[in-house]
């Protein structure tokens, strides 16, 4: 190997430099590379850097800076309806969840030895934070404490120090927790009570890990009987912005202070009079134009709003200056103007028309001799939809060659072919029909035993019905042997069992048969005759997602501003009202949205309870809370999601811990509002006869062409198998029964799929042909579907009728009553 040269030398580095790329060619790599750190002039579409993606530490601090500024912004929005000495006072609802706690008593140490103010009973004026402070104290009681939470700014839970919460109490924080809350504090009752003083502490943990299940924010168990403590409650209350309930702020709401009827309602004999309401004015904009739900007194109109602002003397914070407070109701706010909301509910009657083709909607359907499946009734009088039989063409035949052969090539050659597979039985996909054209679509091809096509069974014999008592005997066996319902409704829950004397074609005339449940499309002209009276009346809404945001966005513009104390002038209140009213018990008015007092067709997703032992049958009344109203209501329950062609299985039972749909006729609520439901006091299995917390859901879009489709399944038994050919029984008891659902697909439990060939004698027994061989162990079954209405709600008050009378006497006047 020669010797390197003493004056040869390496290059320092192996990068070459290429030509650039030319701008009008550039890449998208090199194009990041040229940007590299910069926002400015960056491509649309290309993505960033990972230098890019991180900030510096400046711009997260510029970020931070800003999203602070903005929250501020909003607080101080949110709390300017606080702001002032005219201000709204912010709303306290405490809350005892055991039988010795005394809410009022608990406001009494609150405000122990503090520099206060007492403007009533219930509202104090705090003068070290200048703000109000309005007392809700509610009883021991759900409707009570609902009724409370829903119009509270902050919620004070009282527990107590020698006490457990019962199930009474425990009920009430489920159900303030799922109708939504704002701000919540806790609090302990007579802590010093608790000897030795060592033991306090362990109390106080106890309590605190008890309440964190229901209410996990909470940091701190206070304590009612420390001054300290007090005083950090109120500061909490006076500097603390509330974060409200979402459905309550986007409508307009108050707590009702005082309601009076004028002095020619109290001299008038007449059922209805006007009222007058008055409160601070929260959430939205208060309308004239628009419906007020007051409590459970029911949906009113509005005539005039007019100020009723407190006159407080200036400079003055005496106790005797503030007992001076009079009300100012000179001036007027708002009148309704011609677009007011009525109390109507349903669409007039002219808005009902006829069919397209001119018939009436209500007209009855057309005789047919077969059931319906699909879109299509088998068998009607037009048989054209039918294919023609196959013909018997030579082996090899293409589907060209066969269009040149004109009628049947029958012949007992061997160079011609059946559609017969190699065990003897016909092939499923070869639908035919015999030549009187009685088959229906999708069946297997029927033949006559001859010299070329072997026969269904190894011996042809003729078929003999079975004497009435020997037939009637094995029925009773074959049934006696299956399972108790619980079971059998767990097992198969849409079975049932047809009489031997009852025709099947009669009692299942409004069924049909659905090829899928999710994609075949359901024909609605044959569910007119059986629509409820009212159903064309009905809101319809086509595109909810839109219409609500026109309605959100309409309640954002004008109408009173928040935190006016106004008076509000209701027409047409039963004078029945007058003597329930109870000023000690809170009563709030809410606003309703545009169209909100109109029925539909409403879905509320609902989630049984796992607590609750028993499942709830479909139709069985239920007490539903929604928002600011009530309704005693008959759901029906059906599958949740979304299907091609919105059609939903119907559930006859709602079983614990499963979530479902519940569909029945009541006014429209917009958005996503919390839902409760409960059992009503006559069916509730409690001793102290309250309502009884089952189920809690959500709103959903409302949609009146939802189906929900009844499912029902006839089965029958294996009487005689051969091959993929098997005779069944008990399934109908009549031949005229098997022709008319002879179209219907039949299926087995373990996955085979057939179809009727025909019938056998006179007691309901036929063939029928699978896909496969199948067990005889084995049940033979056929589905068919029917379209259920939902009922009507009716409004349900704590007060007022009686809870029997409440449920009894809402049953008149349902939407759609069946008997199956």
């Amino acid at each position: 190997m020669a010797p390197l040269a003493e004056n040869h030398h390496h290059r320092n580095t192996t990068k070459v430099s290429h030509k650039p790329f030319k701008s009008r060619f550039a890449t998208k790599g090199f194009l990041k590379e040229l940007t590299k750190g910069k926002n400015e002039g960056r491509p649309k579409g290309s993505r960033k850097t990972p230098h890019q993606q991180v900030m510096s530490k400046l711009d997260r601090r510029n970020q931070a800076a800003q999203k602070k500024q903005i929250k501020h912004q909003e607080n101080v929005k949110s709390a300017s309806v606080f702001a002032g000495q005219h201000g709204a006072p912010r709303i306290v609802a405490l809350v005892p969840l055991s039988q010795d706690v005394d809410a009022r008593d608990a406001i009494t140490k609150l405000h122990y030895d503090m520099d206060v103010s007492t403007i009533s009973p219930t509202r104090i004026r705090v003068e070290k934070f200048k703000q109000s402070i309005e007392y809700v104290p509610v009883t021991f009681d759900l409707p009570h404490a609902l009724e409370g939470c829903r119009v509270a700014d902050f919620v004070i839970l009282v527990l107590s120090s020698t006490e457990d919460v019962d199930e009474q109490g425990e009920l009430m924080l489920k159900a303030i927790e799922s109708q939504g809350v704002s701000n919540t504090l806790t609090t302990v009752q007579q802590l010093d009570r608790i000897e030795p003083a060592k033991k306090r502490p362990q109390v106080v943990t106890s309590l605190k890990s008890y309440i964190t299940r229901f209410f996990p924010s909470q940091e701190k168990i206070h304590s009612l009987d420390s001054e300290r403590e007090c005083a950090n409650i109120i500061r909490s209350l006076c500097t603390t912005t509330p974060r409200g309930v979402i459905w309550r702020d986007e409508r307009s709401w108050m707590l009702v202070e005082d309601v009076q009827w004028p002095e020619y309602a109290l001299d008038t004999s007449e059922d209805k009079s006007d009222a007058v309401v008055t409160g601070v004015a929260r959430g939205r904009g208060l309308k004239a134009d628009r419906l007020v739900q007051v409590g459970d007194w029911g949906c009113f109109q509005i005539a005039k709003i007019t100020d009723a602002s407190l006159a407080i003397a200036k400079n003055s914070r005496s106790d005797e200056s503030m007992g001076d407070i009079g009300t100012i109701q000179n001036s007027l706010y708002q009148l309704p103007g011609d677009g007011q909301d009525d109390l109507a509910d349903l669409a007039p009657y002219e808005a009902i028309m006829d069919d397209v083709d001119g018939t009436p909607a209500s007209e009855a359907p057309v005789e047919r001799r077969g059931v319906l499946l699909d879109d299509h009734h088998y068998f009607s009088d037009d048989e054209t939809h039918l294919p023609e039989p196959p013909k018997r063409l030579p082996k090899g035949t293409s589907s060209y060659q066969a269009a040149w052969f004109l009628g049947d090539m029958s012949d007992s050659g061997s160079d011609y072919e059946d559609e017969v597979d190699n065990e003897g039985d016909v092939l499923m996909d070869a639908p035919a029909l015999p030549q009187d054209g009685t088959e229906g679509l999708d069946k297997a091809t029927q033949h006559e035993p001859t010299e070329a096509t072997p026969s269904e069974y190894p011996q042809s014999e003729m078929f003999l019905d079975p004497s009435p008592d020997d037939e009637a005997a094995q029925l009773e066996e074959y049934r006696s042997q299956r399972k108790n319902e619980a079971e059998e409704d767990r097992e198969f829950p849409d079975e049932i069992e047809l009489h031997p004397n009852v025709l099947a074609r009669e009692r299942l005339a409004r069924y049909r048969g659905l090829k899928s449940l999710k994609t075949s499309q359901w024909e609605t002209d044959e569910d007119k005759p059986h629509e409820p009276a009212d159903w064309n009346r009905l809101l319809r809404v086509p595109d909810y997602k839109a219409a609500r945001k026109v309605v959100t966005r309409e309640a954002l513009v004008g109408g009173v501003a928040p935190g006016k104390r106004v008076n509000i002038h209701l027409r047409s209140v039963p004078a029945s009202l007058r003597d329930t009213y109870d000023p000690t018990k809170p009563l709030a008015l809410h606003s309703l949205l545009r169209h909100e007092q109109k029925r539909t067709v409403v879905n509320f997703s609902i989630t049984l309870a796992s607590s609750h032992p028993n499942p709830l049958k479909s139709k069985e009344p239920l007490i539903l809370q929604c928002g600011p109203r009530r309704f005693l209501i008959n759901p029906l329950y059906s599958q949740s999601g979304t299907t091609p062609n919105n059609v939903h299985k119907f559930l006859r039972f709602l079983h614990p811990g499963q979530t479902a749909i519940a569909t029945f006729v009541a006014p429209l609520t917009w958005g996503s509002v919390p839902a409760l439901f409960f059992l009503p006091p006559t069916t509730t299995t409690t001793t102290q006869n309250q309502l009884s917390l089952v189920a809690t859901g959500t709103s959903l879009a409302p949609d009146p062409n939802r189906v929900v489709a009844k499912r029902i399944i006839l089965t029958g038994h294996p009487y005689k198998i051969h091959k993929k050919l098997v005779t069944v029984r008990y399934m109908f008891f009549n031949a005229e029964d098997v022709n008319w659902f002879k179209a219907l697909r039949l299926w087995t439990k373990r996955g085979r799929s057939g179809f009727i060939k025909e019938s056998l004698g006179t007691h309901g027994y036929f063939k029928a042909t699978f896909d496969g061989r199948i067990s005889p162990m084995d049940a033979v079954g056929v589905s068919l579907y029917k379209r259920v209405w939902p009922r009507d709600a009716r409004a349900w008050k704590v007060d007022g009728l009686g809870e029997k009378g409440a449920v009894e006497g809402g049953q008149e006047g349902m939407m759609g009553v069946e008997k199956m």
